[in-house]
């Protein structure tokens, strides 16, 4: 059978002050028909370009692209109402409902009038939307938007889909659901389809993964195939007695680990491919730690994250852990540094967050989890004196944030979901903006300014604009501009949404450090590896919580005799469905 999609030598080149970027460098690659092929890589190393060439938003330089049969040179407009395509940010309209984007797509890719009833209500018992098909899109969660994204794509189904992380910012929940509406069209349509992402557990579950870096395609495998490449070198480290991630910070600098990150109450290893790796030295070492007993290490086996891992540090000889933060906390302020007690907020007759009470503790790193719409992000603004609240009551760093909300905000950094920096300012212009609107004097201005260039590895890129940065790195100005103040507490809304691997496990060693230092963090997530990394956590759905404990604690709510070791994220998800059982959207 003839592959769908043929890349031969495709390369595409952007102008740029400084010189000329190569976004893609000669790409050849060609997908097997009715299987599923992910397409993973760091942040700026091609992927979207790549993907929007693929269906001619974006003409390649040089090479040659065949799509169904149809030749990308001269066909391109045929390509383009041929196959289907969902970029990260879908084109949904937020001030109609379900129902009018549905028939609005329906009406751009000319489906028959008596062909739709059918097709609309397989599309909408598939993604689970039947009771929203009045409400509007702009009302929906997260992930109900992706849903009503991808039916908009599949009203006709392509017999090539394509598909640029569409699950970026999707709870655990809805990522599931999102995969089994893919495969059912791969099941049912006998559909291709290429998918990016940034979530490795994705790309283990393809058929075939293209893994890209700086333009070029660096090997086309099966899940499997990439994990024999680092058979042997792979470990588990337990202990107790310390923070795993307190245990973390001993291992960054050693020679003969090339990765060390959080597993399910483990340290997951990977020994460097040119050091002996020396077990009995690193036990030897970790044995003068204060408060450590029982180490061990023993074999683990690889994993898909572990491959990419270590396939891009291999490219980049140059990379090292990030530079320690420096700064200084309030020693003064109260132990418990965030408190909550009965907290309630309401839009009119919907009531987002419903009576919740907690409390964080000085030098925590507290986790806040929940599907799309549980309530997180209002609690965070409530807490960051963003939002008011409708009733109880709330005090961080020991202010009430009722009477000396303004006090109170001093004390914190708020590093938001989205990227809210000016996008037209360069990088030293926001820094000193933020430093301006933090009120701190020149000179200090200058010395944090210097500071954030220097700590956040961000001087090369200090007169660029911070729109046109690398998706990692806004994220490391976002992070820097939080702390121009040094403040006592951080809240970090979702902060590592749809950054690669690398850059993900880079922004947790900073947090890491900066815990060790006292600073107290609150941080909100769907990517539920991370939730290993906090001290505690608590479970939200619907404005509620469900649970609460350390991340061991959270597992053991799902334990089974049919699983007897379950991952943060089967808890998350057998927690949500235990209060709102799911809809069946395989039938």
């Amino acid at each position: 059978m003839t592959s769908p999609l043929q890349l031969k030598s495709v390369s595409k080149s952007f102008a740029s002050k400084e010189r000329p970027i190569l976004a893609v460098d000669n790409v050849s690659f060609t997908l097997t028909p009715g299987k599923v092929t992910g397409l993973i890589g760091p942040d700026a190393s091609g992927k979207t370009t790549l993907m929007r060439v693929m269906t001619n938003l974006l003409i390649a330089d040089s090479g040659h692209i065949q799509v169904l049969g149809l030749d990308m040179a001269t066909q391109g407009h045929a390509i383009q109402s041929s196959l289907g395509y969902m970029p990260q940010s879908f084109g949904l309209y937020e001030d109609l409902t379900v129902q009018e984007n549905l028939d609005l797509y329906a009406n751009l890719q000319s489906v028959p009038l008596e062909e739709r009833p059918k097709r609309y209500k397989i599309l909408l018992e598939m993604t689970g939307l039947q009771a929203f098909t009045q409400r509007l899109s702009g009302q929906l969660s997260g992930g109900m938007k992706q849903k009503l994204g991808l039916a908009c794509i599949l009203i006709r189904p392509p017999s090539l889909l394509l598909l640029d992380e569409p699950t970026v910012g999707v709870d655990p929940v809805s990522r599931r659901e999102l995969w089994q509406i893919i495969y059912r069209q791969v099941a049912d349509e006998g559909m291709t389809v290429l998918v990016s992402t940034t979530y490795l557990d994705e790309a283990e579950r393809c058929y075939e993964v293209l893994l890209m870096h700086e333009g070029k395609i660096l090997g086309q495998h099966k899940p499997a195939d990439f994990n024999k490449t680092l058979t042997g070198r792979t470990f588990r480290l337990e202990a107790k007695g310390i923070l795993y991630r307190q245990l973390l910070t001993q291992l960054e600098y050693r020679s003969d680990i090339l990765d060390a990150s959080l597993g399910e109450d483990n340290i997951h290893l990977i020994s460097a491919a040119d050091t002996p790796f020396d077990q009995a030295a690193l036990l030897s070492d970790l044995r003068l730690l204060k408060h450590v007993t029982d180490l061990r290490i023993t074999p683990a086996p690889a994993q898909f994250e572990d491959v990419f891992i270590a396939t891009l540090k291999a490219q980049t000889t140059t990379l090292s852990p990030p530079k320690k933060i420096k700064t200084v906390i309030n020693k003064t302020s109260p132990e418990d540094v965030i408190k909550v007690v009965k907290l309630e907020r309401r839009f009119g007759d919907f009531v987002a967050v419903k009576g919740i009470s907690f409390s964080v503790r000085r030098g925590e790193i507290f986790g806040l989890l929940g599907a799309n719409g549980a309530g997180k992000s209002t609690t965070f603004r409530m807490l960051c004196g963003l939002l008011p609240a409708s009733s109880g009551s709330l005090s961080v760093a020991g202010h009430d944030l009722r009477t000396a909300s303004a006090t109170a905000r001093r004390n914190i950094g708020y590093m938001a979901q989205k990227f809210s920096l000016y996008t037209n300012l360069s990088v030293s212009q926001n820094l000193r903006f933020f430093a301006k609107a933090y009120g701190l004097s020149k000179s200090r201005q200058a010395e944090r300014i210097q500071w954030a260039l220097t700590t956040f590895e961000l001087t090369d890129y200090q007169n660029s604009n911070a729109g046109e940065l690398p998706l990692g790195f806004k994220q490391r100005l976002s992070f820097a501009a939080a702390l121009m103040h040094e403040p006592d507490i951080l809240f970090l809304d979702e902060p590592t949404s749809g950054i690669d691997p690398l850059a993900r496990q880079e922004f947790w060693q900073r947090t890491n450090a900066l815990a060790e230092t006292g600073i107290t963090v609150m941080v909100t997530t769907h990517f539920m590896q991370e939730a290993n990394y906090c001290d505690r956590l608590m479970i939200m759905a619907e404005g509620q919580v469900l649970a609460a404990g350390t991340p061991n604690e959270i597992r053991q709510l799902a334990t089974t005799d049919n699983q007897a070791m379950p991952s943060i994220e089967d808890a998350f998800i057998h927690l949500i469905e235990e209060h709102t059982p799911p809809q069946d959207i395989t039938s």
